[in-house]
């Protein structure tokens, strides 16, 4: 699995990253989120908190399940 963080500028001091597959051609169900960060390091620094995670969870054999999905 290839993942990939995307940070976004949605407006006035308001940030949103998400993890995804690198492959998927649609990345409108992403495996994690967060909207309404206040900056992009802030953005980019949880995101990346984040997928420290879900690469133990990936080692250990975990599913990661797509935020549909939970």
């Amino acid at each position: 699995m290839n993942l990939r963080v995307r940070v976004l500028n949605c407006g006035r001091r308001r940030w949103y990253a998400d993890i995804d597959d690198a492959d998927d051609p649609q990345p409108d169900d992403p495996f994690w989120y967060v909207d309404h960060c206040r900056s992009q390091a802030q953005a980019l620094e949880t995101a990346c908190a984040e997928l420290r995670l879900m690469a133990g969870r990936l080692v250990r054999g975990d599913h990661l399940g797509r935020v549909l999905e939970i």
